[in-house]
């Protein structure tokens, strides 16, 4: 009665509610726990099929990625090989040019050789004819025009004097007012042509007796040296005649 009184049975029903409703809520509770577990254990399963075909992805692609490298290595192989033979090819053609050119060259160098000995040829040849023809010419000049006596002294030089070895020596000699010129007539004056003329003077007085009065040289060119060396030994050049 005391119990009816203080709502015991009222307070047992709702114990008891209240314990169904905790039941039901940990049945709620496991279930979207399995559920949970269910929605992870996919996750986790979806997770791992995606890194699994990732993983193919990438071994994939590593896979391609190593073919490109081994096709770019075959291909930078055969482009270094092809090189190496374009090398070798210029090599040979750049040794056989050289080659050429060094024949052309020694070729060349013998064609100048033999034009040059043709030009000294012809040079010396013509230089012998222009001063034949010149001393003609001056001989002619002076023996018609001026009354005066020119001659073509020659003597033997046994001593050698004046070239330095025994031989014959000839001189143009002109007769003015009794005055004894020599005359040399030349294309080219050297110093040393100035010194074979003042050699000739003295032989000439030592062969014919006769004084020298002067000694002319005759050149359409002479050496700054030829020039000094006659200022020196008295022997007049006239360049310009």
């Amino acid at each position: 009665m005391v119990a009816g009184l203080i709502g015991l049975d009222e307070i047992l029903k709702r114990l008891d509610r209240n314990e169904q409703e905790l039941a039901k809520l940990r049945e709620d509770m496991l279930t979207g726990f399995r559920r949970h577990d269910e929605e992870l254990a996919r996750l986790r399963e979806d997770m791992l099929t995606g890194f699994k075909r990732h993983d193919e992805e990438l071994a994939r692609l590593r896979e391609d990625m190593l073919m490109g490298f081994k096709r770019y290595d075959e291909e930078l192989a055969k482009l270094r090989e092809d090189m190496l033979t374009g090398f070798r090819r210029h090599d040979e053609e750049l040794a056989r040019l050289r080659m050429d050119m060094n024949k052309l060259r020694e070729d060349m160098n013998r064609g100048f050789e033999l034009v040059e000995r043709h030009i000294s040829a012809l040079g010396a040849r013509w230089g012998l004819v222009a001063e034949e023809a010149f001393r003609s010419g001056l001989m002619g000049l002076v023996g018609r025009e001026l009354g005066l006596r020119v001659e073509r002294w020659s003597a033997y030089d046994e001593e050698g004097f004046v070239h330095g070895a025994p031989g014959p020596v000839e001189v143009d000699v002109a007769v003015v007012d009794d005055k004894t010129i020599l005359v040399e007539v030349a294309s080219h004056v050297k110093k040393s042509d100035v010194a074979v003329l003042r050699r000739k003077a003295e032989l000439f007085v030592r062969k014919s007796g006769r004084r020298v009065d002067r000694l002319l040289m005759v050149t359409p060119h002479a050496d700054e040296e030829a020039l000094k060396m006659a200022t020196a030994l008295r022997v007049e050049i006239y360049p310009k005649v």
